[in-house]
């Protein structure tokens, strides 16, 4: 009886030597993909030497492989700050990095893992950045300038996060806004620049207006002249043919006097012409 007890232990012993084999076999190695970094750890210690892709030996059972990706990541992160003029600013950033091969090991022994990577590294890095470059301007530049402004973030930021290993590979403000206060003033200064183009539009047409009514008192007043000039010419034809009546008129037998007035030829001068003449 105890040989057919046996006999029936046998098999299923078996089956836990080959289960434990396997396992073990399967926890021998670790294999990581193009874009794949690893950490090695023994009995909770990261071990010196990052492992990339391929294939890798690893002590079953005691051992852990913490895999980080290196390729491009992106996430938007927000900050906050104070310009030049003391007045708040906010912006969001869409932050694109991967990670350095060559310091994963650092990084998973002071960051661990990458959500702890952005949450605890990249976003106060990323504030302070922003607080560095908004300071140097005033918040109307910092809107008129803004490629200056990232221009002065993404120096600020990349020197910071180089020492944590972290790549920045390029950075986007997604969205830049600023308070209440400086939005009523944008909307009052440009109600006042409108106000004064009108003004200044309104003055042109004055002046324009003006101009015409002096074009046209200054015409007037050429046409007045002419026309004085011609009324005294013919007031004075007029006053010859008078005294030419009045000579007839006391000369008694005396024959009268023709007022003749030259044509084109004479230049329109009036002359007497005696009848008596002519005998």
């Amino acid at each position: 009886m105890n040989t057919q007890s046996s006999n029936s232990w046998g098999p299923l012993l078996g089956g836990i030597v080959a289960a434990l084999v396997v396992l073990i076999g399967f926890n021998s190695f670790v294999i990581l993909n193009p874009g794949q970094a690893g950490v090695l750890s023994i009995l909770g210690k990261a071990q010196d030497g990052v492992l990339l892709e391929g294939i890798h030996l690893r002590p079953p059972l005691i051992s852990n492989v913490d895999v980080y990706d290196l390729t491009v990541q992106k996430f938007e992160v927000p900050a906050e700050s104070s310009t030049k003029d003391l007045q708040d600013l906010k912006a969001s950033f869409a932050i694109n990095f991967r990670l350095d091969p060559i310091q994963v090991v650092e990084i998973r022994r002071k960051q661990g893992t990458l959500q702890n990577i952005v949450s605890k590294i990249i976003a106060p890095q990323t504030q302070e950045s922003f607080k560095i470059a908004a300071a140097r301007r005033t918040v109307e530049e910092a809107i008129t300038k803004r490629s200056e402004l990232k221009e002065d973030f993404d120096t600020a930021l990349g020197e910071r996060l180089d020492k944590y290993g972290i790549i920045i590979l390029d950075t986007s403000v997604v969205d830049l806004s600023f308070s209440p206060e400086f939005a009523r003033a944008v909307e009052e200064k440009q109600i006042a620049e409108q106000k004064s183009q009108r003004a200044v539009y309104i003055a042109r047409e004055a002046e324009q207006e003006a101009q015409a009514d002096i074009n046209r008192a200054k015409g007037k007043a050429e046409a007045q002249r002419l026309l004085a000039e011609t009324l005294r010419a013919q007031g004075g034809q007029l006053v010859l043919q008078k005294e030419a009546i009045e000579a007839w008129r006391e000369g008694g037998a005396q024959m009268p006097k023709v007022l003749v007035t030259g044509g084109e030829s004479q230049g329109g001068v009036p002359f007497l012409f005696n009848l008596g003449n002519m005998e």
